[in-house]
């Protein structure tokens, strides 16, 4: 005769190890990274020391650039916007700011900022994309480095797409509108191109901040400030982590699926031949670069992607729950599109590390994690009802795994304190230290919600953006 309390509860018993064995394996997998990129991050700055960034300056080995700028409804920051990308320590370049058929003033700001008047500009039409209303250059030399087109919209990915179009340079960097650079962003991020060390670089990106609370002058960040918001607080925290402790180890490997769309340079000859940005998918950053990897392994083409830890880019994070939420279920949905769209590669050898890690970490870790953990907590209700938890056992994982994550974020502010140290004021590391106790009780849950949100969608065919309403950045 089948004892059935003891089936139950060596049912239970197992459920809870297969739990326990799930974190354990990306705990594990979050110390590997931590590690490798700990190993990368010393010798990059033990490499680049000594660099004179300067001396790019008058290279005549610089590479020309283009900045492509995506704009729809930015008429809240876009002058100082612009502002900033005009005056970037940098000398070849060009600034092509794409406004996507925005609803707001834009336009009427820019023209009126820049002295912008119509112009005759052809363009190689290699990617379809939506109709070009007008092309504008300015009539001030001062911002000769400006072109801005006016077109009907269709999306980030198309707005991308007119400006590889119209792009003169062979390396464009993509950027959002309503990014605060750094000066010498521009010079960091161009360094790779010229060391390719036998291989052509593809792509390169670098580290994005959060730049909520910070103070900008005349398109600068003249202070940067921990923001007293919780939500924004806990996202500066969550970048932290994910550029020092993940995608240096990523970058180190050269196992980069993603370069953020927030500020990427991306080899324009390369980007034209694998197609451009894909408009079906929302997630069209990790798209690009993905296709770009496959193209070049296919097509047996040495290539590297490259990574640089230096912080280059300040964006505007969200700071409502509700924008929050649209943000993190687009990303689920883009990251589904995406590796469906290349589920080819999912543990194939011919596509080498990317196929047989980075793909299967991706599928593994970001887009099923949010389902299993989902999962997890609905079984575990079931079992508090039926009332055949083993409370110990269960609250003894629980603070296992809170101990954790809190202990993973104080390292991520350790290696931030030990390397660039951004946030100089004393209150600064109290308030991240609370904010990474407070994370996985407050903003875990909210992540978890706004991917499984992101499933839902994707399930009902969802392909929009949505608007992500901005508050601006403080000015001094």
């Amino acid at each position: 005769m089948i004892d059935f309390n003891s089936e139950v509860s060596a049912f239970v018993h197992i459920y809870l190890l297969l739990i326990l064995g799930y974190a354990v394996f990306i705990m594990s997998s979050y110390l590997i990274l931590a590690y490798l990129s700990a190993k990368e991050l010393r010798s990059y700055l033990k490499r680049n020391s000594f660099v004179d960034y300067e001396v790019l300056l008058s290279s005549e080995y610089a590479p020309a650039l283009s900045l492509i700028a995506p704009a729809y409804n930015e008429g809240l920051t876009i002058k100082e916007n612009v502002r900033s990308l005009l005056s970037l320590n940098y000398n070849n370049y060009q600034v092509i700011l794409v406004n996507d058929g925005s609803k707001d003033n834009s336009m009427e700001i820019l023209i009126e900022s820049y002295e912008l008047e119509p112009v005759n500009f052809r363009y190689n039409g290699q990617i379809p994309t939506k109709l070009i209303r007008k092309v504008y250059a300015s009539k001030n030399a001062a911002f000769k480095k400006l072109i801005v087109v006016d077109k009907e919209n269709g999306g980030k990915a198309d707005a991308l797409n007119v400006g590889l179009n119209i792009a003169s340079n062979p390396y464009v960097v993509c950027i959002d509108v309503d990014c605060i650079l750094d000066k010498d962003s521009l010079l960091k991020l161009s360094k790779p191109f010229l060391e390719g060390n036998g291989k052509r670089v593809i792509a390169t990106g670098g580290v994005v901040r959060i730049a909520n609370q910070c103070v900008i002058r005349d398109g600068r960040l003249v202070e940067v400030n921990i923001p007293d918001n919780m939500l924004p607080r806990i996202q500066v925290l969550e970048y932290l982590r994910a550029f020092l402790l993940g995608r240096m180890a990523w970058g180190h490997l050269d196992g980069l699926l993603l370069i953020s769309g927030a500020f990427g340079a991306f080899d324009k000859e390369i980007a034209l031949l694998a197609g451009g940005y894909d408009t079906k998918t929302v997630g069209e950053d990790m798209e690009l670069v993905v296709r770009m990897r496959r193209y070049m392994l296919e097509n047996k083409m040495p290539y590297t992607v490259s990574y640089i830890p230096d912080p280059l880019c300040w964006t505007e994070a969200p700071e409502t729950r509700s924008i929050f939420v649209k943000q993190r279920s687009r990303w689920m949905r883009g990251t589904i599109e995406t590796l469906f769209l290349h589920k080819k590669m999912f543990m194939n050898p011919k596509y080498k590390l990317l196929g047989m890690i980075s793909v299967p970490y991706w599928t593994f870790f970001e887009f099923l994690a949010p389902f299993i953990e989902f999962a997890g907590i609905i079984i575990t209700v079931a079992f508090v009802v039926l009332g055949i938890l083993n409370w110990h056992y269960f609250i003894l994982m629980l603070l296992f795994v809170y101990t954790f994550a809190v202990m993973f974020s104080v390292l991520a502010l350790y290696t931030e304190e030990r390397t660039y140290h951004k946030y100089r004021k004393r209150t600064d590391f109290a308030k991240m230290l609370m904010a990474a106790f407070i994370e996985p009780i407050y903003f875990h849950p909210i992540t978890v919600y706004a991917a499984l949100k992101g499933y839902y969608e994707k399930a009902r065919g969802k392909k929009t953006w949505g608007e992500m309403t901005r508050k601006g950045f403080a000015k001094k």
